[in-house]
């Protein structure tokens, strides 16, 4: 028995892909530009913090195009090679910006220690300006990404948030600046919102990793569908349950199902339908169940059964 989520679902979605997909566009273009600017900025007003929230622009700069393309692949149709499609590619993306994220806070943290050694006054004016520009534009671009479903987007609205702090950081150090002469100020703000955001990151890594690696997305999902599978009194039991996820919001599930009687057709026919009017509501992108009529072995665990045996075998004979 195998299923494909609906057609108006399937539609549902891809122009959600495709609002995501302009998305990130708009949010690369506007970032790739601000990072000139504030390299710029960062030279003139000899403000490391400053410096330091343009390599880190450049950082975002870099994932946000990755994840953009990532993105564009995920789309791509399923063909024989990947015949569960390129959804995958999204996890890539948030797993990459993951790692420039974390490289890119472990740099602003290294120059910031140094700086704690070495204070230099910076130009506290020019800092105040590129900060009201950087809280404005970064603060537009997370508003405008806030609404994305995606972990590749929800990476970027990180990215995007971790800025804004950033730049408020800048603006109060700034502001500071022009009354007392405290350049410690700078990097210690500097080193506090880095912390914050690798703290977060890190959460988020975690997540993509299992998905990664195939694990159940939802432990209680799971529960529910294993409810929903034995609803129906012929199914006595359930076993090769797995339930993965493509991207972290479309999941594929196989399952074995044991049945307590043999079946005529029609009424497994009916029971198909049942378990499918059942599994509606989780919006499982791929389905694939198989039905066991009493005293049949698991092909599955005879496949498992004999390659123990051939082990066996092989030991002994050594």
């Amino acid at each position: 028995m195998h299923s494909h989520s609906s057609h108006e679902g399937h539609h549902h979605h891809h122009d959600h892909s495709d609002k995501s997909s302009s998305q990130i566009t708009w949010a690369f273009f506007l970032n790739f530009t601000f990072t000139i600017i504030e390299f710029i900025g960062g030279y003139l007003t000899n403000s490391t913090a400053i410096m330091a929230d343009a390599v880190h622009d450049l950082g975002d700069t870099l994932s946000i195009g990755s994840a953009w393309l990532l993105n564009k692949l995920g789309n791509k149709k399923a063909n024989e090679s990947y015949s569960y499609g390129f959804k995958r590619f999204s996890l890539l993306g948030a797993l990459l910006n993951g790692v420039i994220l974390i490289i890119g806070s472990t740099w602003v943290l290294i120059e910031s220690v140094s700086r704690l050694f070495d204070p230099q006054m910076p130009m506290a004016e020019g800092m105040f300006f590129l900060a009201l520009l950087g809280i404005s534009v970064n603060g537009y671009a997370a508003y405008r990404l806030s609404s994305g479903k995606s972990l590749n987007e929800k990476m970027l609205n990180w990215h995007l948030i971790e800025d804004v702090l950033g730049w408020v950081a800048v603006l109060i150090v700034s502001v500071v600046l022009m009354f007392v002469e405290w350049p410690l100020l700078d990097p210690i703000l500097s080193i506090a919102f880095t912390l914050f955001i690798l703290f977060n990151v890190v959460k988020y890594l975690r997540s993509t990793f299992t998905l990664f690696f195939q694990a159940t997305p939802d432990q209680k999902l799971l529960n529910d569908i294993q409810t929903e599978l034995t609803r129906d009194e012929l199914v006595v039991n359930t076993h090769h349950l797995h339930l993965w996820s493509l991207d972290g919001e479309q999941h594929v599930l196989t399952a074995h199902l044991e049945l307590s009687q043999m079946v005529e057709a029609n009424k497994l026919f009916t029971l198909k339908q049942e378990i499918a009017a059942n599994l509606a509501p989780f919006n499982l992108a791929h389905t694939t169940i198989e039905f066991e009529f009493p005293d049949e072995q698991c092909r599955d665990e005879m496949v498992s059964d004999s390659e123990h045996e051939h082990h066996e075998h092989h030991s002994h004979s050594h």
